[in-house]
């Protein structure tokens, strides 16, 4: 009995990327030819790019607009759905994401699945900039002020990257960093207190808290 004979040199080269699995029929019509032949690979080698991102050196800030490609080699050609975090988002070789904001910031996928098998990507991480926002000034202990006490001043912010927190007194600067921390705290201390928070791609004041240091009263007899 003659072995079946398969020409691939049309399959364009995809040995390199693909497991081949073949299906061959045992028919043999009147003239001696084998027929009923046929081939099919699932996806072996999937990825994930990130294409058109308008902004320099690949850095992702919010506003910009950032689209993920999927390529995958299968055939028959395999469906291609996308994942942020576990959680399905859509169907397609491309995903958009227009005016990105930080909670687009994740790890994305896609998979690629046709009749005879799936395959994931490795994830590839989205990590969005953005300028200081949620700035606040939280004063402690919270109550009453008594000179000669002390009281501490902590500055929350939300930025990415991180930002550098400074100090000011009645539009004066007094410090740097997030916390600020009066002792032996008199009524020359009494004065409206705010925090900036700022990075490269911006900054925000909060708005002011104020110390109000009352005189330790003395009873005399």
């Amino acid at each position: 009995m003659c072995c079946p004979i398969l020409d691939v040199s049309s399959v364009y080269n995809l040995f390199s990327l693909c497991t081949f699995f073949f299906e061959v029929s045992s028919d043999i019509n009147d003239t001696g030819k084998i027929f009923g032949l046929s081939f099919y690979f699932m996806a072996m080698t999937l990825s994930v790019e990130m294409i058109d991102l308008l902004c320099p050196y690949g850095e992702i800030v919010e506003g910009d607009s950032v689209t993920l490609r999927c390529s995958s080699g299968s055939y028959p050609p395999a469906e291609i759905s996308w994942f942020k975090g576990g959680t399905y988002l859509k169907y397609g070789q491309t995903y958009s994401i227009s005016n990105i904001s930080s909670d687009h910031s994740g790890e994305y996928k896609c998979r690629s699945r046709n009749e005879h098998g799936k395959k994931y990507s490795d994830a590839v991480t989205l990590n969005v900039m953005y300028p200081p926002k949620r700035v606040s000034v939280f004063i402690r202990p919270f109550g009453v002020i008594v000179e000669g006490g002390s009281v501490t001043l902590s500055c929350s912010s939300d930025a990415n990257p991180p930002a550098e927190i400074s100090w000011f007194k009645g539009g004066r600067f007094v410090g740097s960093g997030r916390i600020y921390s009066i002792s032996n705290i008199s009524s020359d201390h009494s004065e409206e207190y705010k925090c900036k928070s700022r990075n490269k791609h911006g900054e925000k004041y909060s708005d002011a808290v104020t110390l109000n240091v009352m005189c330790e009263l003395i009873m005399v007899q």
